[in-house]
């Protein structure tokens, strides 16, 4: 939001939206979010960069200066590495960007639903999925 972090992500999957209850209450709404392995990921203004672990397992980083959402890091062994999930509103152009998945589906908020043909992952599903680190998240 402020420019103070800038980032370059060199190659970016599809990307998929956490209805969890920490994601929600993170961003205000759903995290729709890229992946972009870490290898890929160029980073300048990393002094102001802060993070709050708020898993055994990941961490989610802000702009210290303005606040503004980064990304969720998998911090892969825990020892700081890992790859991002980066919040979509930041990059300069997400429209080619393709809904892939929705995890925690079954915890998304009535108030909205998303269109299209794309996997639904319920909380158990999930769970199952990406292991029971998450059950913290």
């Amino acid at each position: 939001m402020c420019g103070a972090v800038r980032f370059t992500a060199r190659s970016i999957g599809g990307f998929g939206v956490c209805h969890c209850e920490q994601c929600r209450r993170w961003t205000g709404s759903a995290l729709f979010a890229a992946t972009v392995p870490e290898t890929d990921m160029v980073i300048a203004g990393g002094a102001v960069i802060r993070t709050f672990r708020s898993s055994a397992w990941a961490s989610r980083a802000f702009c210290g200066v303005c606040g503004a959402t980064l990304w969720y890091r998998f911090d892969q062994g825990r020892d700081g590495t890992g790859n991002y999930e980066v919040a979509i509103g930041l990059l300069d152009d997400a429209g080619a960007l393709e809904l892939e998945r929705e995890i925690f589906a079954d915890q998304q908020q009535d108030c909205w639903r998303l269109a299209g043909d794309h996997v639904r992952m319920t909380r158990a599903e999930t769970l199952a999925k990406y292991g029971t680190q998450l059950e913290n998240d």
